[in-house]
């Protein structure tokens, strides 16, 4: 069936000479010709015809103004030379200007250096990404630098296979994993003198102490009695080979408690915030920053433990180095407080936290200096190394300069506490210093002494 404008335009044509003085005209007899009605090649031709002509419209019966046939075409040969004319523009574009590599950079890229790449988190790879928009926007979902927290993954797999070492240990002194005698480990773990044995932060292994020197006596790692039956000196109790002449100088001991655990109550209560705040931590920093943040904290944490707190008293754990990435989520919270939903609800939320470990801190074998030091630690070192998103000139500013002046305070105290701690005697310079690791009790002399038991009692 033929289309309607066909119908008219045929009548149209039979009842004008259009015929006559057109030598191409349809009359509406003959077929169309397919190689030419549907040939693009002959269109210009036949609009170049009609254009000599003109636009005719005829009135058909019934009143109808209709294009013909003829001019459609010319409107399809018209649209088709368009075309063509604007494939030409976008060639001739092609050659106007030679494309710039350096030019097509986005600006963030071309004026940030691989530092501030670093500090501001921008991640290699991702530059052209990195928008400030969408740095805040992953800032508000908790995206940063990486994916997977490696380093916190791999810790605690040396952790535990660490804990297992202790177990091991204090079953071949004691028959028994967990110690139950002379004194209870309500952390379910080994004995004292078997997490001294195997590293925990003990002054008298590291440096000489007057009131508790190398040939002082205690039980054995192996004595299951109170009183004592099986007798050792501090030296033997130190164990890893004893000193050189005599003179206690362990000094590793500032770095191996950060991967001893008094018992199952302990490593699984680090642990788990390992794996949780610490894990984050990692992500949003980076596993370079993180690491030494980490263990900047943990390492500071002993430093400070080893001067102030009770020198008789074992100390091990994690938690100065964990209280340390606590203390990043902090620098986080008052550098983008404007993109933390609740801010002052989460300060106070995260204000509860520290003070519930500070209380922590006041269990046998648990060291609040670890955990006050560990964070005091990393608020400068998060400082240098955390991420922060800075909008405005002034706030790129401030944060600039509390990154400089971070790295002489985080340094200076480490120098000053390690010369206190081996060439004088922290302990009578600051004597109300020991409470804020030992809860007075009868038990344990109001916190008086040294907090060691040797095989003559309390000294």
């Amino acid at each position: 069936m033929a289309a309607p404008y066909d119908h008219y335009a045929y009548r149209a044509a039979q009842t004008t000479d259009f015929g006559a003085h057109h030598p191409h005209a349809y009359t509406g007899d003959e077929p169309i010709p397919e190689d030419e009605g549907f040939n693009p090649a002959s269109m210009p031709e036949k609009s170049v015809a009609f254009e000599e002509e003109g636009y005719t419209n005829v009135q058909a019966e019934g009143g109808y103004n209709t294009p013909m046939h003829g001019d459609l075409e010319a409107s399809d040969a018209s649209l088709v030379r368009n075309a063509a004319d604007v494939g030409k523009g976008y060639q001739d574009l092609e050659y106007s200007d030679p494309y710039d590599s350096e030019r097509a950079k986005p600006v963030a890229e071309k004026a940030s250096s691989p530092l501030a790449h670093f500090l501001e988190g921008v991640a290699p790879g991702m530059l052209d990404k990195s928008t400030l928009q969408q740095r805040i926007d992953n800032k508000k979902r908790g995206i940063g630098r990486q994916r997977y927290p490696f380093v916190v993954w791999l810790l605690t797999v040396i952790m535990s296979a660490v804990f297992i070492y202790e177990l091991v240990e204090n079953d071949k002194a004691q028959g028994t994993p967990v110690s139950f005698h002379p004194a209870v480990n309500y952390m379910l773990g080994p004995s004292s003198t078997t997490l001294i044995n195997v590293g925990a932060r003990f002054p008298p292994c590291m440096k000489y102490v007057d009131t508790v020197p190398p040939t002082t006596e205690i039980g054995c790692l192996n004595n299951t009695a109170n009183p004592a039956t099986e007798i050792c000196t501090i030296e033997e109790i130190c164990g890893f080979g004893g000193f050189s002449e005599s003179n206690p100088n362990q000094w590793f001991r500032f770095i191996t408690p950060i991967f001893l655990h008094a018992g199952f109550v302990h490593i699984i209560l680090n642990m788990l915030a390992q794996l949780t705040v610490s894990a984050q931590v990692e992500r949003e920093m980076g596993s370079g920053g993180f690491f030494i943040t980490y263990f900047a904290a943990g390492i500071f944490g002993n430093v400070l433990g080893a001067n102030f707190a009770l020198v008789g008293r074992p100390s091990i754990g994690a938690s100065g180095a964990i209280f340390g990435t606590v203390a990043v989520t902090w620098v986080d919270l008052f550098a983008h407080w404007k993109y933390h939903y609740r801010p002052v609800r989460k300060l106070v939320l995260m204000t509860i936290e520290l003070i519930v470990g500070v209380a922590v801190g006041y269990i046998p074998y648990v060291d609040n200096f670890a955990h006050l030091g560990g964070f005091v630690m990393a608020l400068f070192v998060g400082t240098i190394f955390y991420p922060v998103i800075s909008v405005t000139k002034r706030h790129r500013i401030i944060m600039t300069a509390a990154r400089i002046a971070a790295i002489p305070v985080a340094v200076v105290l480490f120098v000053v506490l390690i010369r206190n701690f081996y060439t004088s005697d922290p302990y009578a310079a600051c004597e109300g210093c020991r409470y804020l690791s030992c809860f007075p009790t009868s038990s344990n002399g109001y916190c008086k002494g040294t907090g060691l038991t040797s095989s003559s009692g309390s000294i």
